[in-house]
């Protein structure tokens, strides 16, 4: 994520800031120019860009972020839409006469914002899907259970389903402990979940990948509902940290690439805020790795050495995090096998990102897929 300043007083602002709180200047997120732009508002749809380099060109905001407060991003104001590029990928939200699905509607937003802007650095930002037929689109539904309708989070065919009861802290931790997992967040949930939705993506836009990808990931013709059954009945095999990320990826190789797809995005976020806040790690071991840049590592092409950044960085994050009594950032470890995987994503990102000509939509140039 980058560094992002209001433009009225030059204070540093962040990705889901509505105002400066320095100066109160409205904020706003600009997607063609990937950056918070600071408004002065003319009238509730007009509000005119602060930007010296927008020549006070008026924007409104999405419906979402005036009438329900649940967004921060803005629309050119001669823009037909009425939503967000964010606001537009989302097609069923909870019952909003229920006051906490309010909240949790919002947090599922903030998450998934983040998410996106993340594929934009990436250029595979999705767009939404037109139909059920259509193969490329993408499209959340966020859905609360009821006591005879449980949901299930999940993908298929470019729809990503979320149980918005995991918005609810007390319930997604509750969920974690009781599934033995080390790390839930709604954000995670996001990620991997894409990393179905683009391996669809990649098999009908590349199917000579399907080759390399079952040399890393295995097979992914074994029977899903079979494998997922074995999962939960006989758990991973003692050894699947030398192979997998997690041990649900050992469930089955879709779930493998989803899990080490979700950890490449953590990866590169957490990389480009470090990149982009002019971190640097000067090791005091020699054994030790420093953490330098020389290039963005969105994009780098020498992803050894941004592998370098990650040990170097998560190191330090989980050091901190236990001086300050909190459970490891990162908790994860990363085996060859695993590395080996990442590197494959990688080369994955570089492919489809070096070839405009595989772009599917003509909405906007952030758009591939």
């Amino acid at each position: 994520m980058k560094v992002f300043y209001c433009h009225n007083c030059q204070h540093q602002v962040f990705f889901n800031n509505t105002y400066c709180e320095n100066c109160n200047a409205l904020l706003g997120y600009q997607v063609a120019k990937k950056t918070i732009g600071t408004f002065e508002q003319i009238n509730s749809l007009q509000w005119k860009s602060l930007n010296p380099k927008d020549n006070n060109h008026l924007y409104k905001p999405c419906y979402n972020y005036t009438h329900h407060q649940v967004c921060n991003w803005m629309i050119p104001f001669d823009d037909e839409n009425i939503y967000c590029e964010s606001c537009r990928l989302t097609h069923t939200i909870p019952d909003l006469s229920e006051p906490k699905n309010i909240l949790y509607w919002q947090r599922l937003e903030q998450a998934k914002r983040r998410f996106l802007y993340l594929t934009q650095q990436l250029n595979i930002f999705p767009r939404p899907k037109k139909s059920d037929e259509d193969r490329y689109g993408l499209r959340f539904n966020f859905l609360m259970p009821m006591p005879d309708q449980p949901v299930m989070t999940g993908h298929q065919s470019g729809t990503i389903t979320l149980n918005a009861s995991e918005a609810d802290v007390v319930h997604r931790e509750k969920t974690r402990l009781d599934m033995q997992e080390n790390y839930r967040t709604v954000l995670g949930h996001f990620r991997h979940e894409s990393g179905h939705y683009y391996f669809d993506i990649m098999t009908h836009l590349y199917p000579e990948w399907l080759d390399e990808f079952r040399f890393y990931f295995g097979d992914e013709r074994a029977d899903y509902a079979q494998s997922l059954e074995e999962y939960y009945q006989k758990g991973s095999d003692e050894h699947w940290q030398d192979l997998y990320i997690s041990r649900y990826a050992g469930a089955h190789p879709w779930e493998d690439w989803a899990e080490t797809w979700a950890h490449y995005l953590h990866m590169m976020d957490t990389l480009d805020t470090a990149y982009h806040t002019g971190m640097n790690i000067e090791a005091n071991h020699h054994i030790d790795p420093d953490m330098h840049f020389k290039e963005s590592p969105i994009g780098s092409v020498d992803f050894e050495h941004t592998l370098t950044n990650w040990f170097a960085l998560s190191y330090a994050l989980n050091g901190l995090n236990r001086s300050m009594g909190l459970q490891d950032a990162y908790p994860f470890t990363l085996s060859n096998a695993v590395l080996d995987k990442l590197r494959f994503i990688h080369r994955t990102l570089m492919k489809v990102a070096l070839k405009p000509e595989t772009r599917v939509s003509n909405e906007s140039d952030s758009n591939i897929m």
